[in-house]
């Protein structure tokens, strides 16, 4: 058995619930969390300045999950890879691309459950999206370089973040843009406490601004909230740190 939490079936079904279903269908109240639902679908509408993007762009979604953001890159970009550790993420990725949707079942009380019929929006292209298993902290050499990187609630699941910054240079175009999304979550269970950012987490963003700085220019910073539905009465709500870079 994969020691990989992302490979369990639980997990698998919350994760098409995040990225796919109806607000409603997430979070059925009428107070609270509102501002917090749609978070992939937000990362790419709210993190990428699409009106300076040039002509048939290629965009690389790293961390891409169940694949909703890699998808949304689609509307705007010729070319999108996405690209997740987790086999089964990345084959529930696939049968989006291929099908169209993708069966899941969001958890109510105890072991009451309803099947959701998910689906990728009808208007984007499939056709533009590549989904592959892999590593974002060892890329594949031949991969190529991109107008548009993001890597959304990343970085702090990462053993070795650094050596994603260090690459992220590499990938990105000159004037090309990046958008990074996370909560700092350190968790000793994902990254060595002697990786995480900023002094051991004193001041993670510095850390990230140290890394990236040499070669990124910080265009805007905020924050996003997004919530995960564990049941129909518990959610994770939680406040990633956003920002958007130029590659100098």
């Amino acid at each position: 058995m994969s020691k990989n939490p992302y490979e369990s079936d639980e997990l698998l079904q919350q994760y098409l619930v995040f990225h796919y279903a109806r607000a409603e269908e997430q979070f059925p109240y009428a107070f609270g969390a509102v501002d917090a639902l749609n978070f992939p679908l937000r990362c790419v509408s709210e993190g990428v300045d699409a009106s300076v993007l040039p002509d048939a762009p290629r965009a690389l979604d790293l961390g891409c999950s169940v694949g909703r953001s890699t998808f949304e890159l689609a509307r705007t970009c010729r070319e999108v890879i996405g690209i997740d550790y987790s086999q089964a993420f990345i084959d529930a990725a696939n049968r989006m691309k291929t099908e169209g949707l993708h069966p899941a079942w969001r958890l109510d009380e105890g072991s009451a459950t309803t099947l959701l019929d998910l689906k990728v929006d009808a208007a984007i292209d499939p056709n533009l999206v590549h989904f592959e298993q892999g590593d974002a902290q060892y890329i594949r050499e031949d991969i190529g370089l991109f107008d548009v990187v993001i890597a959304c609630n990343l970085i702090c699941r990462l053993p070795e973040p650094m050596r994603l910054l260090q690459r992220l240079s590499q990938l990105v175009k000159p004037g090309g843009q990046l958008l990074i999304t996370t909560p700092f979550t350190w968790l000793e269970d994902y990254t060595p406490s002697e990786n995480w950012l900023g002094d051991g987490a004193e001041d993670s963003f510095a850390g990230l601004r140290s890394a990236l700085e040499p070669s990124f220019e910080l265009q805007k910073q905020w924050d996003m909230p997004f919530l995960i539905r564990e049941h129909a009465r518990k959610f994770q709500y939680s406040i990633a740190q956003a920002s958007r870079w130029v590659r100098r």
